[in-house]
């Protein structure tokens, strides 16, 4: 993968102009299994924040699993990581980042939130790096279950899925890593003079939905509450829309404190308003649309193919997330009108 600079002068991934998002890359070997997708390694402009953008689409055999975000902060007494990738070896291959930036020892893994593209890595890091804390929001234990031979029915469901659509990458040795340390509404702590904040905002897309503020340099990590140029995924049991709307009015109110904004998934930003409006418009637009056609008594296929889609057909995961998106939020103003 190439990288290049926008108009602003951010570093961002060029992967088109290596041959597309999926482009080949050589084959790094890992304990897991061999990664051979571009794993470029990003940098916050004038800050000791780094991260990797993950490919745009579902987990499959094509992008191996590849297609969330994470990063990591370096201090003077250590890493601090936020989030840990869709597999064990794209996991590896971050701790591999890291250690080509620096030496010291990683502290903390933040998890925004327990969806498997973004834990999965975790499985590296206790395995291979240095045993770090693994911190996370107390909700997001009804998914990984309190030991490790103890999880949630979704998350057993979900790891036998990844099984098959992601082997090699994930296989039967895959397990998920329990949070060592939980919180509840927020968790702050400073290591090496760098201040971090932790909130909690969901649920709105998970139950544990957490965003990582890096205050000496305005640095917001923001998981799967915002989305940057392309379309969110709301098609989750636990998505909570009001909650999520209500998080990103959150969000919005740190804007004085926020110079970037790396998302869950899409690219930075160092407008974090923009990124802010582009998730809540889309989310309004898809329930103005559901609501009405629930009002009028419009069955879901028709009014989803009567709805004007074309300010978002272009965008990264239209094709894959936002039929799901619209019928999941159908159903939710179904069961709304029935509370009428």
């Amino acid at each position: 993968m190439l990288t290049c600079a926008d108009s602003r002068g951010l570093v961002l991934a060029c992967a088109l102009l290596a041959g597309g998002p999926a482009a080949a890359a050589a084959p790094v070997e890992t304990p897991y299994a061999a990664v051979s997708l571009p794993f470029e390694l990003l940098r916050v402009p004038g800050t000791p924040v780094y991260y990797i953008e993950g490919l745009s689409g579902v987990p499959d055999s094509v992008n191996q699993g590849h297609t969330s975000n994470a990063g990591f902060v370096v201090t003077d007494a250590g890493v601090v990581v936020f989030d840990a990738l869709g597999t064990p070896a794209l996991g590896y291959r971050m701790l591999q980042r890291i250690r080509e930036v620096t030496d010291k020892p990683i502290k903390y893994v933040v998890v925004s939130h327990y969806h498997a593209d973004h834990i999965y890595g975790l499985q590296a890091f206790k395995e291979h790096g240095e045993a770090p804390v693994v911190l996370a929001q107390r909700g997001t234990l009804g998914y990984a279950g309190g030991t490790a031979d103890s999880q949630g029915e979704d998350a057993a469901r979900r790891l036998e899925q990844r099984r098959e659509a992601l082997f090699p990458w994930v296989d039967e040795k895959t397990f998920i890593v329990v949070p060592d340390e939980v919180f509840d509404q927020e968790k702050r702590f400073e290591l090496g003079g760098v201040q971090f904040e932790i909130h909690h905002l969901g649920p709105a897309h998970a139950p544990g939905d957490s965003i990582m503020l890096v205050k000496n340099y305005g640095v917001l990590f923001g998981g799967d509450v915002l989305y940057g140029g392309r379309v969110p995924f709301l098609d989750s049991p636990e998505t909570d829309i009001k909650r999520w709307l209500a998080g990103l009015d959150y969000i919005a109110g740190l804007k004085n404190q926020v110079r970037y904004i790396i998302p869950g998934h899409g690219t930075l930003s160092d407008d974090a308003g923009q990124v802010v409006e582009a998730t809540r418009d889309y989310i309004l637009y898809v329930r103005a649309a559901m609501a009405r056609a629930v009002q009028d008594f419009v069955p879901f296929d028709e009014a989803y193919r009567n709805t004007d889609w074309s300010r978002y057909e272009k965008l990264p995961a239209f094709d894959g997330s936002n039929r799901g998106n619209a019928y999941r939020i159908y159903l939710d103003e179904e069961a709304r009108s029935l509370k009428k």
